[in-house]
Parts: structure tokens; sequence; C-alpha cells
């Protein structure tokens, strides 16, 4: 498996690894991702044999906070420890910085608590408004 930072010519097969795990209702066409990944600080992809298995992004001033967000694998590469390497690498360079995200699906609050996240009782949130077609 090979860990680095995406590249333009992976934003179709990050497109086709997030919808297939759920996230298209959040990614728009492949064009809104690409301009997603290039607002992003950092974005990460798991690789395995030429394949994308593996994809995570992060939002951060580089100094003190930080958030991580989309984190997928596919799903037949799924407990292998993946996703896991993904946030270390998005996360890792950076001990200064509060990393916080949204926990919401199935499973992710235990995902992340093995990573030394805590559920915090003082985030609050503003959500969207406006659906991504």
């Amino acid at each position: 498996m090979q860990i680095r930072n995406a590249e333009t010519a992976d934003i179709q097969a990050i497109h086709s690894l997030l919808s297939a795990c759920g996230w298209g209702h959040r990614l728009g066409d492949v064009n809104h991702l690409s301009r997603l990944i290039s607002a992003s600080q950092r974005a990460v992809v798991a690789e395995i044999n030429n394949e994308i298995v593996g994809f995570v992004r992060g939002i951060t001033d580089g100094l003190s906070n930080g958030y991580v967000s989309m984190v997928a694998v596919a799903e037949l590469h799924r407990g292998q420890g993946i996703g896991r390497t993904l946030v270390e690498a998005l996360i890792e360079p950076a001990h200064e910085i509060t990393w916080v995200l949204r926990a919401g699906r199935v499973g992710a609050a235990e995902f992340f608590a093995k990573l030394g996240f805590t559920s915090s009782t003082i985030a609050m949130e503003r959500p969207r408004t406006q659906v991504i077609n």
C-alpha cells in the first residue's frame, strides 16, 4: 500500500471511491470535487496496485485548528488499517493542531476514538442550507 498526496489525475478515481462509499450527496460532479480538494490544505490517498482504495482530506490553518473531512475506504479493503493510516498521515505532521470532525456515520465515533479523538460538548454547528447537486 502506498500513502501519498492526492494529485489532479486522481480526481475521477477519488470521485468514484467516495460515491461508492456513500458520499455522493456531498460531492456534486467531478469538477465540484476537484474544487473541494483544491480548497483543502491536505488531501491524501491510499493506493494498492495502482488503484485508489482510500481517501481523506483536511482543512487547516496549519497552526492551531484543523477539520478532518471525507474519510473513505473501499468496502473490499476495510478492516485492514487503511483508514487509520490515512487519518494518521493527515494529522500526525501537526501535533500542535486541534483536529475536529463530524462522526455521524455508523461506526465513526468508535473508529476515531481509537485514534485519540474524544467527544466534545463544546462544539457548535451551523448546517448547510443548500444541497449539492
